[in-house]
């Protein structure tokens, strides 16, 4: 698989089945996210890897109280308004329950920080996809930032204090008949291009 089939063909996923990624693969997917692009080669975002499902399941736990307690505004992002719904229900797992978890955290004051943190999701997301496995990216840590009890919990698994989350990965075997995740390109239905020609 070459770099353009492996971005035309990436599809997000939502459903893993248990089985286990091989280590080198995941060292493979880290690796990628770690030779992302950074501001000024700062080089500053940290990846955490989550593989214990406690882990997995206290993220869930302290992430659906603390969505359950926000309310739906009239203008808020359609995700996160899902996410505060489905919190109040319960049983809401914002991560999708798979093998391995892969938080990306960087300085709270560094002004790359959200650009970095994105290269480095892509970058694991196409490794990933290469690899035959399925990813996702998760957002809902960023959007609790800065709750003081998941800050908390998070410090204890290696979040410095002048660290925030701003992105994490979903990654394992898709629960698809086969294993492999969904690789059917979605048509382009947006992203508009505008080409200013060069000048006769």
């Amino acid at each position: 698989m070459n770099t353009l089939e492996a971005i035309k063909t990436r599809r997000s996923t939502r459903r893993f089945s248990d089985r286990r990624i091989e280590d080198g693969d995941l060292d493979m997917i880290v690796s990628a996210g770690r030779y992302a692009p950074s501001g000024g080669n700062s080089q500053s975002c940290h990846f955490i890897v989550i593989r214990s499902k406690k882990v997995l399941a206290k993220l869930g736990e302290l992430a659906q109280a603390a969505f359950a307690e926000m309310e739906v505004t009239e203008n808020m992002y359609r995700s996160l308004a899902n996410s505060v719904k489905a919190s109040k229900k319960g049983g809401y797992v914002f991560h999708y329950d798979p093998d391995v978890l892969i938080i990306v955290a960087n300085q709270q004051d560094y002004g790359n920080n959200i650009a970095d943190t994105a290269c480095a999701l892509e970058n694991m997301m196409l490794a990933a996809n290469e690899l035959g496995l399925g990813s996702v990216w998760i957002n809902q840590l960023r959007w609790l930032n800065e709750d003081k009890t998941l800050l908390e919990y998070e410090r204890t698994l290696g979040l410095e204090e002048n660290e925030r989350i701003y992105g994490a990965l979903a990654v394992g075997y898709a629960d698809t008949e086969d294993g492999l995740p969904c690789r059917e390109p979605l048509k382009r239905t947006g992203n508009k291009v505008t080409y200013i020609p060069d000048e006769e």
